[in-house]
């Protein structure tokens, strides 16, 4: 007999769709988990572990969450996951726990079959592998998230800890891989504000200038934050505002309305993206500053 039933499985998805709304910016998976964890009472059976010390609880709940992003009412993105629109009124408007997680299977398994059409998929599938969907196309889905959030976690964990000063010089770095030249770095200690000056050519004669401010902190960037920063950027220079802990949806939304001030926000999956793109072109120096080794898996379907 399966040790969790659907009626469980959907009161756990609900509660943790309750803890996402309430972050509109999304949470990484881990944290979400965690909080999900202090907010309900987890039976003997979820509070087990497995022999790599990962409690049953998580598996449950991940694998249940592979029908909500099916669904469209989960997206998880570098290891954070966030609400959409469509899992808000599904949240809303199934609120018996066992239809919840029925709708998430039923439109998963919809999914599915629009995928591949030749796969029978309308038999009813027995004990614990259909109420927490234990099947090798998730347990591939799983290992692929849990590979791509501890990787964002070390990445995030190590920028964090760094001297902010060879965080500045990562960005330098990453600006002149990019063809930019920095023609100033801050050094150690107040800066004013601004981080890196660059120019589009060697002799800083052409425009735009850049002015770049480096962020290590964890903790968003909120719109206040970005009004400081846009204070010193002319209207006929670039703001370039690089932050590891990311900006708030006010900041972000600030930014986007900017009619005169040019800004370009940047945040860790960005920097990323960019440090990966320009890594051919990084000297050796810049590439022991950041070092990263490309992983590969199977992309799940």
């Amino acid at each position: 007999m399966a040790e969790i039933t659907r009626k469980r499985t959907g009161e756990l998805l609900r509660k943790l769709f309750s803890i996402l709304i309430e972050a509109p910016d999304g949470l990484p998976a881990s944290a979400a988990l965690e909080k999900l964890a202090g907010a309900v009472t987890l039976t003997e059976y979820e509070a087990g572990v497995y022999g790599s010390g990962s409690r049953r609880f998580e598996k449950i709940v991940r694998f249940a969450t592979v029908d909500c992003v099916k669904a469209g009412w989960l997206v998880k993105q570098k290891g954070t996951w966030t609400i959409t629109e469509l899992g808000r009124k599904a949240h809303q408007s199934l609120t018996d726990p066992e239809a919840f997680y029925k709708e998430a299977v039923r439109l998963y398994r919809q999914w599915k079959a629009a995928r591949d059409a030749t796969e029978e998929l309308g038999e009813e599938i027995a004990g614990e592998a259909a109420e927490n969907g234990s099947v090798p196309e998730k347990s591939a889905q799983i290992t692929f998230e849990q590979a791509e959030e501890q990787a964002q976690t070390e990445i995030r964990a190590y920028l964090s800890a760094i001297n902010p000063y060879d965080l500045q010089q990562i960005v330098a770095d990453l600006l002149k891989a990019m063809g930019y030249y920095p023609s100033w770095v801050s050094p150690p200690g107040p800066d004013g504000g601004l981080d890196i000056v660059a120019h589009p050519d060697p002799l800083g004669t052409r425009p735009p200038r850049i002015k770049v401010q480096v962020k290590r902190n964890s903790q968003a960037v909120d719109e206040s934050g970005l009004r400081s920063f846009l204070a010193l950027v002319n209207e006929d220079d670039a703001g370039l505002f690089v932050a590891i802990g990311g900006f708030t949806k006010a900041a972000r939304d600030a930014a986007r309305m900017q009619e005169r001030r040019k800004v370009t926000l940047i945040d860790l999956d960005r920097l990323l993206e960019l440090w990966i793109e320009h890594y051919s072109k990084l000297d050796d120096l810049a590439r022991e500053r950041l070092p990263l080794t490309p992983i590969y898996f199977l992309t799940p379907r």
